[in-house]
């Protein structure tokens, strides 16, 4: 019998509602006592695949790819900021703030897995560009962050210019865009069902009660 739930967050490191939607699935395995039971695993998504090097003013970005006014953004960050904090996540928004692009943090996220450290390594990139105002676009930025949760930089940095590991992370992002993926966080569990949004912490703790059920009838 096979205990344990598989959770794939097919996810970006810039996108808000991610790490939000993340600390609310936390807060609801930890409130289930079943933590021992979880397996998590972080699947890349761009929100922007075609970012360029330079990044992009984040107001700018906003209002050329959504329409939002700076009164609509500004309260959005607001709202976002709040619902943040009451699961202790700190987003520091300032106004020279960039949308930067994120594939070489989704190929260092792919190196984390193999010593079991991506979690760690995710939220250390969120808390970075969200709370730090660093720019994890920036190679020396990943590099440092790389050796802040304990991992082989050097190594971790070569996997940058591996066109076999590009690809395969471009392969990765594709099969999930063609499962119907268009938008994250996706939360899909047992590769079988699947949420998206960020979810409050019932929603979540309904749909891994009903999964550890069946899971022990099994």
């Amino acid at each position: 019998m096979n205990n344990t739930v598989k959770i794939d967050i097919i996810s970006d490191v810039v996108c808000p509602w991610c790490i939000i939607g993340y600390n609310h699935l936390k807060a609801a395995i930890n409130e289930l006592g079943i933590e021992d039971r979880i397996d998590i695993e972080w699947q890349p998504f761009e929100l922007n695949p075609d970012m360029p090097a330079e990044g992009e003013n984040l107001r700018e970005h906003v209002a050329r790819k959504y329409g939002s006014t700076v009164e609509e953004s500004k309260n959005a960050r607001i709202r976002i900021a709040g619902i943040g904090a009451e699961h202790g996540f700190e987003f520091n928004y300032f106004d020279d703030m960039k949308m930067v692009n994120t594939f070489d943090a989704h190929i260092l996220l792919d190196y984390a897995k193999g010593f079991g450290k991506q979690s760690e390594l995710k939220i250390r990139l969120f808390t970075a560009f969200f709370s730090e105002q660093k720019d994890i676009s920036d190679r020396e930025v990943l590099k440092k962050e790389l050796i802040s949760v304990g991992l082989d930089a050097e190594e971790g940095m070569r996997w940058l210019d591996d066109m076999q590991r590009r690809s395969a992370i471009r392969t990765t992002e594709k099969q999930w865009q063609t499962m119907g993926v268009s938008s994250v966080p996706t939360v899909i569990f047992n590769r079988e069902h699947g949420v998206s949004g960020a979810h409050p912490v019932e929603g979540y703790k309904q749909i891994l009660t009903e999964l550890m059920a069946q899971a022990n009838q099994s």
